[in-house]
């Protein structure tokens, strides 16, 4: 496949690398920053393990000054959980975790409150009831990682767990990141910079004085999302003060692991690191996870209305199952939002990788028009 160098006029700064094939895509990308819908953006593709797709264009800061280049990092908010579930699945191969398995086996102190039942599966596909941090909770907790896994280890389900999925925005992150650290010794940011280390991927979570010098500045939505009726239980997952950080500056935010909404990265480094999902578990030629656990990552765990989200959802081991279509047109395909329009698309069927990363943020909860535009661009040029 004939892979050149990339360049429109339409977008400012734009560079990067596009197979020919993939000319469709380049013009999508334009087209987006023809509509005035972004401000600084990457996208990428990896089919096959190679790098068939990798874009970017725009401007990383609020003055329009600084180019969006291919050292510039984004938040991608709740992008991020896609890779926690590829950390997961690393530790079920490795025989460390077992997706069946209670958490409790991992972190006894969760079992409080009758949560000893609750199992690993459960706990990915938002269905163990910990949806949000009880209201009383000070927002700025969230900056200290131990004080909120106690929180959650004593609180009681918000519903019977295994009963409904109601989308967890902040506390998946601690949930899965606090599992990962009990049984590796390590946070996800740790584990996430042994394979920066190795591949030079730019996936971070927890940022260094000279990473936040790399990321964008990202202008926030012109009006909050759609969260459909207002339940109790969405309030406390999005509105309330206790729902997300607080009280605290951005570089503390920044620098630390708040796993399931602050993690940063460029697109052709999440379409890299994502790729044992599809090529049979292998990352950069080494085995990572085997065939038996990539089937039961991708297992439909739970199917129903949302709890949290205004959406019918089906739910595999912390990935959302494409059944409608919010990660273009194969259903069979797998995926994940963040907050203001990020997204991963995991394809098995076309061994295909992809992922959007940009800084102008919009209240599209997942199914962003910018990244489908692109999504379906691709898939046309298969």
């Amino acid at each position: 496949m004939s892979i050149s160098g990339w360049s429109d006029a339409r977008v400012a700064n734009a560079a990067g690398v596009l197979s020919t094939r993939f000319d469709s895509v380049g013009d999508a990308f334009a087209a987006n920053f023809a509509d005035g819908a972004e401000l600084g953006a990457s996208f990428a593709v990896v089919k096959n393990g190679e790098l068939v797709a990798d874009i970017r264009g725009g401007h990383a800061d609020r003055a329009r000054e600084a180019p969006w280049t291919e050292d510039t990092l984004a938040c991608v908010y709740s992008t991020g959980k896609s890779v926690l579930s590829l950390l997961v699945a690393m530790e079920v191969s490795s025989g460390r975790i077992a997706y069946d398995a209670p958490v409790a086996r991992y972190w006894p102190e969760f079992a409080a409150q009758n949560k000893g039942t609750i199992t690993v599966a459960q706990a990915l596909s938002h269905q163990d009831g910990l949806a949000a941090l009880p209201e009383d909770t000070p927002p700025e907790i969230y900056l200290d990682w131990d004080g909120v896994c106690a929180k959650i280890a004593a609180m009681a389900p918000l519903w019977p767990p295994g009963t409904a999925n109601g989308y967890h925005p902040q506390t998946f992150g601690f949930i899965v990141g606090e599992l990962l650290r009990r049984v590796t010794g390590r946070s996800v940011g740790a584990l996430l910079r042994t394979l920066q280390a190795q591949e030079a991927i730019q996936v971070l979570c927890g940022l260094r004085p000279d990473e936040m010098a790399r990321a964008s500045f990202m202008p926030k939505p012109p009006q909050p999302p759609d969260l459909g009726d207002l339940t109790d239980i969405k309030k406390l997952a999005f509105l309330k003060p206790s729902s997300s950080p607080a009280k605290v500056s951005r570089e503390d935010w920044m620098a630390a692991e708040i796993p399931a909404s602050n993690m940063h990265a460029n697109a052709r480094s999440l379409a890299h690191l994502l790729q044992p999902f599809v090529n049979g578990g292998v990352w950069r030629g080494e085995p990572v996870m085997d065939a038996q656990t990539i089937g039961e990552a991708f297992d439909e765990r739970i199917r129903g209305d949302d709890l949290v989200l205004p959406f019918h959802l089906s739910w595999s081991a912390g990935l959302m199952r494409n059944i409608n279509r919010h990660f273009g047109p194969n259903e069979n395909a797998f995926g994940h939002a963040g907050f203001g329009g990020s997204c991963v698309v995991i394809d098995p069927d076309h061994q295909m990788t992809i992922a959007y990363v940009m800084n102008k943020m919009s209240p599209y909860l997942v199914g962003d028009p910018r990244a489908l535009r692109l999504i379906n661009a691709v898939y046309a040029s298969l």
